[in-house]
């Protein structure tokens, strides 16, 4: 049992990184730890507060990453030519099809690639380097900042997993 604990915790820390990196699931992975722990502890009594934190983190998460991305683009003047060439660099960045970045891999790609794509649509859009390049890099840092929050958020669910089944597991 408490080999199975520990591996869903590892499970919930690869959750926390995903609520940051673009790539990997987060807030989902920790929802599915904490059911798993609640079949195989046989007590869905213990996760109920963990669980439903989780669900508020994951709806919050979601809020978070739209509104975030949003008040970067809004606050620089983006268009959705630019967002739409964030979410295409990211993926091509993601699969290392960036021909700027022949290095580096996935980790540089999911980095610069939104910036790359923002710029370039919004530069498709308006035909001026300087309001492009100002506007992917607001696409980019509200990306980053909701990034960040959604990291928090999915940090202090496994938190709350750990205060309420600790008890229950280590019986202290």
């Amino acid at each position: 049992m408490l080999i199975i604990y520990w591996l869903l915790v590892a499970v919930m820390v690869v959750g926390i990184i995903g609520a940051v990196v673009p790539a990997i699931p987060g807030s989902s992975l920790i929802l599915g730890a904490i059911i798993i722990w609640g079949i195989v502890s046989g007590s869905f009594a213990a996760i109920k507060i963990p669980l439903i934190v989780t669900v508020i983190v994951l709806l919050l998460s979601v809020g978070v990453d739209f509104l975030a991305s949003y008040v970067g683009a809004k606050q620089a003047g983006a268009s959705k030519w630019g967002q739409i060439g964030a979410v295409v660099g990211l993926v091509l960045g993601i699969l290392g099809l960036l021909p700027a970045l022949p290095f580096g891999g996935p980790l540089l790609g999911m980095l610069f690639g939104p910036l790359i794509g923002a710029i370039i649509g919004e530069f498709i859009y308006r035909r001026e380097l300087w309001p492009a390049v100002k506007a992917g890099i607001g696409i980019v840092v509200g990306t980053l900042v909701g990034n960040l929050i959604q990291g928090l958020l999915a940090v202090a669910a496994v938190a709350v997993f750990l205060v309420t089944t600790w008890p229950q597991v280590f019986g202290g």
